[in-house]
């Protein structure tokens, strides 16, 4: 059963110009983007700054209002409701299932609250009694492991790991069905990735999380996920099970954000593809596949055509006219 069905969303901004502001453009942030995530599943959404990974989660949060397309979203009550028409009155209740874990730790945190009331915060809004909300709040430190002193301090007292654990905590506090990760550990060392990765690995065993994973980090999103979906330009481009997409991407575009991934063992690296030139302009995307100025495989269709995204083995997908030809190198 899917928590979450995504169907052909679109986010686009207007650009203005002249004395009169008439519209003379548009940038695609986010093209025509399908996917779903099951219960229990873990989706790790990747690509570059900038390919409109973070304005998918904020319209599936509904913090922006999608242009068209569709957001099917199961409250566990039996029927799903599509996110991206209902009114924000309509929405609030819908809110306490949908849950986020910011990717600034130092700036998503209250400083003027006390970290138990950060994360009773969601709880008192939705009317848990003050009782039960002391309660929970202990529960929740425990879970995150953050001894229960905690709730008597403020943000500043605490690092940058601490400050994700307690934000991780305020995200769980009202058992969502959904959420969504926003790069929840690319402002942090590397040390204390490590740490926040394995609490998420713990949680998602313990609680049977369905979450939205964004980032740009393939060496982190391959310990976390259970499938992939890269996005180039605003576009989904691939999407496989981890495991297979690390070892033989169906997409240029997946290989050359593999070849970034550093291999610790230099006699170990694969074959290296590095694409050239710069990233396309999502106001202007150029005709064709997206990726045909950057890739060393197109060919003159790639050039005029754009291809669609299409099942190219059980469970797998690509937008590549060559994806059942070439062969692309993946990492170990």
């Amino acid at each position: 059963m899917n928590v979450l069905e995504v169907s052909d969303l679109k986010k686009h901004y207007p650009i203005h110009a002249g004395l009169l502001r008439r519209e003379v453009g548009r940038v695609r942030a986010v093209d025509g983007v399908s996917f779903h995530i099951a219960q229990g599943e873990t989706l790790a959404l990747v690509g570059e700054s900038g390919c409109g990974k973070t304005t998918v989660s904020r319209c599936i949060l509904r913090a922006l209002a999608p242009t068209s397309g569709s957001i099917r979203f199961d409250p566990g009550q039996g029927e799903t409701v599509d996110l991206a028409t209902l009114p924000k009155r309509a929405l609030r209740p819908l809110r306490r299932h949908l849950q986020m874990i910011f990717q600034d730790p130092y700036s998503s945190l209250n400083p003027r609250m006390m970290v138990g009331d950060i994360i009773a915060e969601p709880l008192r809004v939705n009317g848990v009694p003050a009782a039960e909300r002391h309660a929970r709040v202990l529960e929740l430190l425990d879970l995150v492991q953050m001894p229960a002193v905690a709730r008597t301090r403020f943000p500043h007292a605490f690092s940058g790991g601490q400050r994700q654990r307690i934000g991780i905590a305020r995200a769980l506090a009202l058992n969502p069905r959904l959420v969504v990760a926003d790069e929840p550990v690319s402002a942090l060392d590397v040390s204390v990735q490590a740490q926040i990765i394995n609490l998420l690995l713990d949680l998602q065993d313990r609680l049977k999380l369905s979450m939205l994973f964004v980032a740009h980090d393939l060496s982190v999103v391959r310990h976390v996920s259970d499938r992939v979906a890269v996005m180039y330009v605003g576009r989904i481009v691939e999407v496989a099970p981890t495991d297979a997409l690390y070892r033989t991407p169906r997409h240029p575009y997946t290989e050359t954000l593999l070849a970034a991934v550093p291999a610790p063992d230099p006699m170990r690296r694969g074959r290296q593809m590095k694409a050239s030139g710069d990233v396309a302009d999502p106001a202007k995307p150029p005709p064709g596949c997206a990726f045909h100025p950057r890739c060393p495989y197109a060919q003159d269709r790639c050039r005029v055509e754009r291809p669609e995204l299409t099942e190219v083995a059980p469970g797998r997908w690509a937008s590549c006219h060559r994806a059942q030809e070439i062969e692309l190198a993946g990492v170990a």
